[in-house]
């Protein structure tokens, strides 16, 4: 037998599925509860990776409204926003292949994890990963790095067994804080420029190419 494959660590929002509509609409949701305007659309994008904290953040002065934006964001998110989302075309396939050849697959995303788990559990490949591994719904596990050492603690991983793969340079940089390896993707919402400045070791243009990145 061969060396054992290593454990894949895939992002969700813009890795896996792109979830644009469901966020943006959800954020709409909140601002529009609080009665903040909606930023741009370009602005919004940005938004797609980092924790709800992080993003409402700048926005409000009082820490409970931080808190009443992400209650808000989430009740309509648990209603209808984790259904507005489309999977990414190749990466099913992509995640097939990848169990095939023997990689064990999880999913550590910056979500909270009860909405994450019942995402991928509704993903048609969903029941090829061994794990769920999101955020508290308290935010004191949201950042990438403590969400990949959550994922290395839970499943008993050492860093160098493993890769990172996602969008934004949240994961690039959560990779590399464990010296793990990592690919960023293009076809989520960082982009090249940013992937490459967050030190991302190879990159990924379509789902497809991913197998043959990971030697």
């Amino acid at each position: 037998m061969g060396e054992p494959r290593p454990t894949l660590f895939f992002d969700l929002d813009g890795t896996l599925i792109d979830s644009a509509a469901g966020i943006t609409r959800c954020i709409a949701h909140a601002l529009g509860a609080m009665g903040r305007p909606m930023p741009a659309e370009a602005e919004l994008r940005g938004w797609i990776g980092p924790s709800l904290r992080t993003s409402f953040g700048p926005l409000f002065d009082d820490p409970s409204e931080v808190e009443s934006a992400v209650s808000h964001y989430r009740d309509r998110f648990e209603r209808v926003g984790w259904t507005e989302h489309a999977i990414y075309a190749g990466i099913g396939e992509t995640v097939e292949a990848l169990h095939a050849r023997g990689h064990r697959l999880a999913v550590v995303t910056a979500k909270n994890e009860p909405h994450a788990r019942r995402i991928v559990e509704h993903l048609p490949f969903g029941d090829r990963f061994v794990d769920v591994i999101g955020a508290t719904p308290c935010g004191t596990r949201s950042d990438k790095p403590e969400l990949i050492a959550e994922a290395l603690a839970r499943l008993g991983l050492d860093p160098d067994d493993c890769w990172m793969i996602g969008d934004r340079r949240m994961d690039i940089e959560g990779a590399r804080c464990h010296r793990m390896r990592n690919i960023g993707v293009l076809w989520g919402f960082g982009g090249e420029a940013e992937l490459r400045a967050a030190g991302a070791a190879r990159l990924a243009a379509s789902p497809g190419e991913l197998a043959a990145l990971l030697i």
